[in-house]
């Protein structure tokens, strides 16, 4: 009979040796963890497992310091969000008192324009409305019919005229300022009595925040740049001596007779906020070239 060859099993090299690996690191393990220091074993468990641990120390220190900056980030974000809230609550508190002075200057503006024109009944108005566009050139408030107001009264803000009733409802009116394309006033110049006619102009007001007057009759040449322009007395819309504002510029016409020019307006038409109304109708009959 033949013979059967068994064959030898063999176990790898490769799982020899991690065996042997693994019992090193154990008895290693043991010898470091359980006081095994003296021999060999401790020797060589403590050249593993002490570097091993100032890593782990080392890894435990950065995660503990980062852990506390996180936290402290933390902090620092919910303070900073609070001091947000707090900027945002003292800007608007902020704002408010501007509104406030704004306000108490604006009457304070009345009050002096009511004591310099005291000659005129007056009672005061505030504005509720206005047209599209940065001027208020025509513009509503909130005194109508009911408080007396009626059409053709004067209105005055700030340091002078601001314009004409021409609306009335029973609580509310409606003012053309004098800054109106439409609107035209019977002006006169306070240091020569030399009159002319006074009209609103959007387009120059844009440009140079001025309106134009003509029909200037200086036959003597004494009107001058800076000279202060009032409502006339012959004007049949406009009670006598109403500031309206200075003069910019002064132009000859080409007849040689007139001049021509630019004022300046006293009333600030980009922010008006309170106004008085002369409760005088002006009486006069003389024809002007107001329209």
């Amino acid at each position: 009979m033949a013979r059967v060859k068994r064959k030898n099993k063999t176990i790898p090299a490769k799982y020899i040796l991690l065996v042997l690996t693994g019992v090193c690191f154990l008895l290693m393990l043991g010898s470091f963890t359980l006081g095994w220091t003296s021999g060999p074993v401790g020797t060589a468990a403590s050249y593993v497992f002490i570097p091993m641990q100032r890593g782990l120390t080392t890894v435990g220190n950065w995660i503990s310091d980062k852990t506390y900056e996180l936290a402290t980030l933390k902090d620092v974000m919910k303070e900073n969000e609070q001091l947000k809230t707090q900027v945002d609550e003292l800007t608007d508190e902020l704002n408010t008192l501007k509104l406030e002075q704004y306000d108490t200057e604006d009457l304070r503006e009345l009050l002096a324009l009511d004591t310099g024109y005291s000659e005129y009944n007056k009672i005061s108005a505030s504005v509720i409305g206005k047209d599209a566009g940065n001027w208020f050139d025509t513009f509503l408030i909130d005194k109508g019919s009911k408080d007396g107001v009626a059409e053709g009264m004067n209105v005055i803000t700030g340091r002078g005229l601001a314009g004409i009733i021409t609306e009335v409802g029973p609580n509310y009116a409606k003012v053309r300022s004098i800054i109106d394309d439409t609107s035209s006033v019977s002006g006169m110049v306070l240091s020569t009595s030399d009159n002319c006619i006074i009209k609103g102009n959007l387009q120059t007001m844009d440009d140079r925040q001025m309106i134009t007057f003509s029909n200037l009759k200086d036959t003597e040449g004494k009107v001058a740049v800076g000279d202060q322009v009032v409502t006339s007395y012959i004007s049949s819309e406009y009670v006598q001596g109403l500031l309206i504002g200075y003069i910019s510029e002064i132009h000859v016409n080409s007849n040689n007779l007139t001049k021509s020019g630019l004022i300046t307006p006293v009333v600030d038409f980009e922010h008006v906020k309170h106004v008085l109304v002369i409760t005088d109708l002006k009486t006069t009959t003389e024809t002007t070239e107001e329209e």
